[in-house]
């Protein structure tokens, strides 16, 4: 039973994470703007600048 529980666990994660917008698209520039700043990382600061602020296209 306990095994059961951690695969539907296990599955929602992975289907949850799959579903994350690419970086530097219009969804996931987005969803940083909604992202309290406190909670982001260096590297998405980076690429928020770059790809939201700047205007430059992921490749």
């Amino acid at each position: 039973m306990k095994t059961a529980r951690y695969f539907i666990i296990l599955l929602t994660l992975s289907l949850t994470l799959g579903c994350a917008p690419k970086v530097g698209s219009d969804e996931w520039c987005e969803a940083m703007k909604e992202k309290p700043k406190g909670d982001w990382t260096a590297n998405e600061l980076k690429d928020f600048t770059k790809y939201c602020v700047l205007n430059q296209k992921p490749e």
